[in-house]
């Protein structure tokens, strides 16, 4: 049976989250793994469960996420990290909210199933751009959507060029350009999977990282 929501996950050294995300992953969906230069094994764990594995060279979560959208070959995408801190079942409301007309693009927005999940650094980052955001463009959203399921073809249609840690802001202001309506549903944002570690929020390095990107996307879309 053909799937209609390909499930694209950016991964790089996840091969110890893997069994876990992907035994969770809903009926009728099918999943697309963008091995992003791992070295642990991530493409032979994603491949035996089943996945279908994409090699991305180029480093960057935008990098991985794009060569998944443009693998997958189903009318609708959802997007989520592979790193065991969300759970695939709960993309169902959110592919229910487009597929029913309600959103042109359903995103999660997390909330801490533990103390700690989300490093302080992270999380005020991302409560920073989201208000300014808000203020300027109307951006109806209180999180960067680590979780998020639209049409495929729109979502190409949309010309999000930046290849890092700005791809998801880019995103949503360049969806929200284009008139789209934004849902947003609370989804559990676990502890990542023993034996993985975060490229972005799990240090305050990478958090500024994150911010240059995002800074740039601002810069770029004339938010600044």
């Amino acid at each position: 049976m053909t799937s209609t929501c390909d499930l694209v996950l950016p991964c790089r050294d996840e091969a110890a989250a893997l069994p876990g995300v992907l035994a969770n992953v809903p009926a009728g969906l099918h999943v697309v793994v963008v091995d992003n230069g791992s070295t642990d094994g991530t493409a032979e764990v994603a491949r035996r469960l089943g996945a279908t594995v994409v090699h991305e060279s180029t480093p960057g979560y935008g990098a991985a996420v794009h060569a998944g959208v443009l693998a997958a070959t189903a009318e609708y995408v959802g997007i989520l990290d592979g790193d065991g801190s969300m759970d695939p079942r709960e993309i169902a409301p959110l592919l229910d909210a487009v597929r029913t007309g309600r959103a042109a693009m359903a995103c999660g927005r997390r909330r801490p199933a533990a103390p700690g999940v989300w490093p302080w650094h992270a999380r005020a980052g991302n409560a920073v751009v989201l208000a300014w955001l808000r203020h300027r463009t109307g951006l109806p959203l209180r999180d960067i959507a680590p979780m998020r399921v639209c049409r495929r073809e729109d979502l190409l249609a949309l010309g999000v060029r930046d290849r890092r840690s700005g791809y998801p802001l880019e995103l949503l202001v360049r969806a929200q350009r284009a008139g789209w309506v934004l849902t947003e549903h609370d989804i559990s944002y676990h502890p990542r999977a023993a034996g993985t570690r975060s490229k972005v929020s799990g240090s305050v390095r990478g958090t500024v990282r994150a911010g240059r990107d995002f800074a740039k996307v601002l810069a770029t879309e004339g938010l600044r």
